[in-house]
């Protein structure tokens, strides 16, 4: 499945570029963590490519999408899969998740955790949100309690949020170096105050290198400061070494 949907990346409006890299940091055995799962796209890629040898957790709130993933694990007896459901940031406790509707259809993707966050932002555009009650941990605690003894990868993508998972993610960064994979846009970051400079020097301080993944060459490059692509992937200093 993961092989499929990798090559289908290039090709599929729902599917992203980067998908087709992620082989190039993570193989059998590995671990990764998958923070604002959705629908798993991501999720079943990493599954495929780490392996029976390897974990996968799916992090997502949403109740009707941990459900989807939840079910789609006991189809495929994925059994190094786990699914959480549960909203990531820089504190834990409880809090609430604004989900937008349009046509009085859920829009899933858009769905933001809002402690912290000023206004809908990005979100104003619809006429409608829901207040769904979530449990808030932190990245940290989360590694800790699964006794993880190795992390391989990160991937995040929750809506603006970012930065307030990367603050309850020092140990976790320190500690294991993962691979870092954040979607980032200046319209969600906003409500919370922040820019994408803003995290990307954060990261960057953390001695993490940012890179962008170029489809037509088929490879992560250098990040340009003026790059307006969303998903940037950032390399602890030690790994960037071995990427030309």
């Amino acid at each position: 499945m993961s092989r499929t949907l990798r090559a289908a990346a290039s090709h599929a409006w729902f599917l992203e570029d980067e998908v087709g890299g992620l082989a190039e940091f993570i193989g059998p055995g590995a671990v990764c963590v998958d923070v604002g799962a959705e629908y798993g796209l991501y999720t079943w890629t990493l599954a495929g490519l780490v392996g029976p040898a390897g974990q996968v957790h799916a992090v997502e709130p949403q109740p009707a999408l941990a459900a989807f993933v939840g079910a789609a694990r006991r189809v495929l007896r994925a059994g190094h899969v786990s699914v959480h459901r549960l909203a990531l940031g820089a504190e834990a406790g409880g809090g609430v998740l604004s989900l937008p509707r349009r046509r009085r259809l859920p829009v899933h993707g858009r769905a933001f955790l809002t402690t912290g966050a000023v206004g809908l932002g990005s979100n104003a555009e619809f006429r409608r949100h829901d207040e769904v009650p979530v449990e808030v941990g932190t990245l940290d605690d989360l590694v800790a309690e699964l006794e993880l003894e190795r992390l391989d990868l990160v991937k995040v993508d929750i809506e603006g949020a970012e930065a307030s998972l990367l603050a309850g993610a020092h140990k976790t960064l320190e500690s294991f170096r993962p691979v870092v994979m954040l979607e980032l846009e200046d319209r969600h970051l906003g409500r919370f105050g922040a820019t994408v400079a803003e995290v990307v020097d954060d990261l960057v301080a953390r001695d993490y290198t940012p890179r962008t993944w170029e489809p037509g060459r088929g490879r992560w490059v250098p990040r340009r400061p003026d790059d307006p692509r969303r998903n940037v992937l950032f390399l602890p200093a030690e790994r960037v070494l071995t990427i030309p």
